[in-house]
């Protein structure tokens, strides 16, 4: 009797410990991934913009929003992580990178570039981009070879992808290098540039407030879009590179194309083609 009664304690107190087991089990938050824990501790994500045209980030003159492909995506990421998105802006993507210095972002949108590479690290591309020139209504430029011969003053924004490209192709003309894409236009709407050296959707934008000016149909480069992480963070990088390829395989970057109304860019392939 004695053994039988101290069974039915023991299954007693058993079956309570297991109970409580339970309830703490359905009361636990879900496990966060660790290769974020760091953001996800932080609760925000401090996304690095440029913002100067819409396939990067663009600001509403009459609220100040922010909006473009990159700030879809930025949006998307701090979404899947569950904390607030802090936009760090700079007036042009090439000025992202100066936010390394101090810290100033964790995840950057930057044109991809083997030069880059050794200050930052790049997820799978998410946008191709073209690039191109724009030309005022006089010129009679007409193709990328006319484009590269003495006398022709091609203005760009230093150390841009566009830079970096044309810095290595042109033999003849000249290249204005200034700080903004803004400050290329204003020489070319002013005469003291023959060419601006930009990503298309720039160049078509820009070409409105220009009348008669034409963008050209060739294009010099294809730059890839993808966000970047300082070096050394290997597991934010895998993290992010897995949210972009679900962000392309989903249709949310050509969602976001189409919300901007770009011309000139398309989805990136799966996979990592022009990252290295």
């Amino acid at each position: 009797m004695r053994r039988l009664l101290f069974l039915l304690a023991l299954t007693l107190v058993l079956g309570i410990a297991v109970g409580l087991i339970g309830q703490q089990t359905a009361n636990a938050q879900p496990v966060r991934d660790p290769r974020v824990a760091d953001l996800v501790q932080a609760g925000k994500l401090r996304a690095g913009l440029g913002v100067v045209a819409p396939h990067w980030a663009i600001k509403d003159p009459a609220t100040g929003e922010l909006r473009g492909v990159a700030v879809d995506l930025a949006r998307a990421l701090a979404a899947r992580l569950g904390v607030e998105l802090v936009p760090v802006e700079y007036p042009s993507p090439t000025r992202v990178l100066e936010g390394l210095e101090v810290g100033a972002w964790d995840v950057g949108f930057l044109g991809v570039d083997p030069s880059r590479a050794a200050v930052v690290d790049f997820s799978p591309p998410y946008l191709q981009i073209e690039a191109t020139y724009l030309v005022p209504a006089s010129s009679s430029i007409h193709n990328l070879a006319d484009a590269d011969q003495p006398g022709v003053r091609i203005a760009v924004s230093r150390k841009s992808v566009e830079d970096i490209v044309l810095s290595r192709m042109i033999k003849r003309a000249e290249l204005l290098r200034v700080e903004t894409v803004g400050a290329g236009f204003d020489l070319l709407r002013a005469g003291n540039a023959d060419l601006l050296a930009t990503p298309r959707p720039t160049a078509l934008l820009r070409s409105a407030r220009l009348p008669g000016s034409r963008v050209l149909e060739d294009r010099f480069h294809v730059t890839f879009g993808a966000m970047a992480v300082p070096k050394g963070q290997a597991g934010r990088l895998a993290y992010i590179s897995e949210f972009i390829e679900e962000a392309k395989a989903s249709g949310l970057v050509q969602q976001a194309i189409a919300r901007a109304g770009l011309r000139g860019v398309q989805v990136a392939p799966a996979g990592n083609p022009g990252t290295q």
